[in-house]
C-alpha cells in the first residue's frame, strides 16, 4: 500500500473550508454568478443568489410568524390581566362581607367564562355559620386542601367538592356534567408572610363539562394568583380564633 496516498476530500471538508475562509468568494466572485443549485420545489435550477434570496424569504416568513404569535400572546395576557383586575376590583368594592362569596363566585364565572364554580369555607364567624358556603365539609376535604401546595387541575374522579358546584348556568339552563376540575386551596399566610401559607380555611372549585379545560399538564400560576386574592378577600369572614388578622 502506498503510504503517500492523499486522503479523499469530503463534502464536510469543503464546507469547513468555506466557513473558515469567508474571503474565498471575494477572490472568486465569478463563481457566485455561475453556481447553479436545484430548486427545492421543482426540477429547475436557480442561481446561488436566487437560492439565498429564497432562504432569506423563508427565514423572514418564519420570523413574521413568531412575531404574530408573540403579539397574540401579549394581547391574550393583557386581556387576562384586565379580567383579573376587574374581578379583584369587584371584591374590593364589596363592603358587605356576607356578600363576598357570592360576588367572588359570580364575578369569577362572568369574567373568565367559567361554566361552574363554588366554594366552601370552614372556621367562619358565627354570624355567617348558616350561609351555604359555610356548610359542613368532611375531614377528607380539609385534609386534601391542606395537602395542596398548588391548585389541582385534572379529571373529576368523584370529588366531594364537585357537588358544591352550581347546577345551573347564568341563563338558568341545566349545566352539563363536570368532567374536569380546578381545586384551589384558600389559605392564610403565616405571620402575615404571603410566601408561607398557613392552614387552609376553604376550597374554591371550578368545573367544566370540557375534559380539556382543566388538565394535569396545564400551568397553575394564574390559578395560584386567583387563590391568593380570594383568600385575602374571604379572610374577613373568619372567626378571630381561626387566626385571621383583626
Amino acid at each position: 500500500m502506498n503510504s503517500n496516498t492523499t486522503p479523499a476530500i469530503t463534502e464536510q471538508d469543503i464546507a469547513d473550508f468555506l466557513l473558515a475562509t469567508p474571503s474565498f468568494f471575494q477572490r472568486h466572485a465569478e463563481l457566485l454568478a455561475t453556481v447553479q443549485l436545484s430548486h427545492p420545489l421543482g426540477q429547475r435550477t436557480v442561481s446561488l443568489q436566487e437560492r439565498q434570496a429564497e432562504m432569506l424569504r423563508d427565514k423572514i416568513k418564519g420570523l413574521e410568524q413568531k412575531i404574530i404569535e408573540m403579539i397574540r400572546n401579549g394581547q391574550e395576557n393583557l386581556a387576562l390581566s384586565d379580567r383579573l383586575h376587574r374581578w379583584t376590583r369587584g371584591l374590593m368594592l364589596t363592603a358587605d362581607a356576607a356578600s363576598l362569596p357570592e360576588v367572588l363566585v359570580q364575578e369569577l364565572r362572568h369574567q373568565f367564562m367559567i361554566p361552574q364554580a363554588g366554594l366552601r369555607l370552614w372556621g367562619v364567624d358565627a354570624a355567617y355559620a348558616d350561609a351555604s358556603y359555610a356548610q359542613p365539609v368532611s375531614s377528607d376535604v380539609k385534609s386534601f386542601a391542606n395537602s395542596l401546595s398548588q391548585p389541582y387541575c385534572g379529571v373529576n374522579s368523584g370529588f366531594e367538592a364537585a357537588r358544591w358546584l352550581q347546577q345551573a348556568d347564568e341563563a338558568g339552563q341545566a349545566a352539563g356534567t363536570v368532567t374536569s376540575l380546578a381545586l384551589i386551596p384558600l389559605t392564610l399566610a403565616e405571620s402575615g408572610d404571603a410566601a408561607k401559607p398557613g392552614k387552609s380555611f376553604g376550597l374554591l372549585v371550578l368545573g367544566s363539562p370540557d375534559p380539556t379545560r382543566y388538565t394535569a399538564e396545564m400551568g397553575t400560576e394564574f390559578l395560584q394568583r386567583v387563590g391568593e386574592i380570594a383568600s385575602a378577600a374571604l379572610a374577613r369572614l373568619l372567626a378571630p380564633e381561626s387566626g385571621r388578622p383583626d
